[in-house]
């Protein structure tokens, strides 16, 4: 046998070893290695003295690949960052689910420490979902949040105002659906001025079709940060046609983009894209 032929199998054996330990972390260690994502947005009117914390969540996809327990650890980790303000921005769960109940009661933790809102990605129910496995509907998924207190927003606003900041969030239905409607989710709401207006839209290429309506800060997920990123090819796999959208914040055409790597995942493994709650600090 020959030294080089020592060599060439020695290399075989190691690479081999290394695939098997990437796919051990890959399922077993990176879907569960939560992190906390810290972003800071300064809006047309800066309130440095009464910064407001907004805790931006996304795709639980409570499935057989993601526990309702994981699920609780992450809105307990979330919570320990004392948010102003919290906003899910869709896929809870991933296919059809069993527990609704025990699900809501996780999430009520949310609303009952900060106003939470929400709207809905392309696996919780209707034309998308339906095609792969999950709901006809979204109503399931509605009811968990009106009995968790979490607002809905579907193609609709509402205005607040928290630490003497006049807000507007937009919620828009999944870029995927077939009941889009900008007419309603922009209609004037007859708010005096001019206040901050962040939109919910699960899927981050829906900044195409928003261009020309007026916003500040849009809120998306969806992408899972790529959930499987490779050296030098990146996120091949990533569900969006805009790949230069995927994680963290962004300046897009005078306004902001923040798009969280979220919570969940879908097929059970994650690779040098670990979850995360994101907390945004708007000044």
């Amino acid at each position: 046998m020959t030294k080089r032929t020592i060599s060439r199998r020695r290399f075989l054996a190691c690479a081999g070893l290394a695939g098997c330990g990437l796919a051990g972390d890959a399922a077993m260690v990176e879907p569960f290695r939560l992190e906390v994502g810290r972003q800071d947005y300064k809006s047309r009117a800066p309130i440095p003295d009464r910064p407001l914390k907004l805790l931006h969540l996304s795709d639980f996809h409570a499935s057989w690949s993601v526990s309702l327990d994981f699920i609780k650890e992450a809105v307990a980790l979330g919570l320990q960052l004392h948010p102003d303000l919290i906003c899910i921005t869709g896929d809870f769960i991933t296919r059809k689910y069993e527990d609704f109940g025990a699900y809501g009661r996780v999430l009520e933790k949310l609303s009952e420490a900060a106003p939470t809102f929400a709207c809905l990605g392309n696996h919780d129910g209707g034309f998308w979902a339906e095609r792969h496995g999950g709901y006809t509907t979204p109503v399931p998924v509605l009811e968990m949040l009106a009995a968790s207190r979490i607002e809905a927003l579907r193609n609709r606003s509402v205005n607040l105002r928290l630490k003497g900041r006049d807000l507007c969030l937009t919620g828009i239905v999944d870029l995927w659906s077939e009941n889009l409607n900008l007419r309603a989710a922009f209609a004037p709401s007859g708010t005096v001025g001019k206040p901050l207006r962040i939109v919910l839209a699960h899927n981050p290429d829906a900044k195409d079709i928003l261009r020309d309506q007026t916003w500040d800060l849009m809120l998306s997920g969806h992408t899972h940060g790529g959930q499987v990123v490779l050296p030098l090819l990146g996120a091949p796999w990533a569900p969006v046609r805009d790949k230069n959208f995927l994680a963290g914040m962004y300046s897009w055409e005078g306004r902001s983009i923040h798009i969280t790597r979220g919570v969940g995942n879908v097929r059970g493994v994650r690779f040098n894209c670990p979850p995360e709650v994101s907390l945004i600090t708007i000044i």
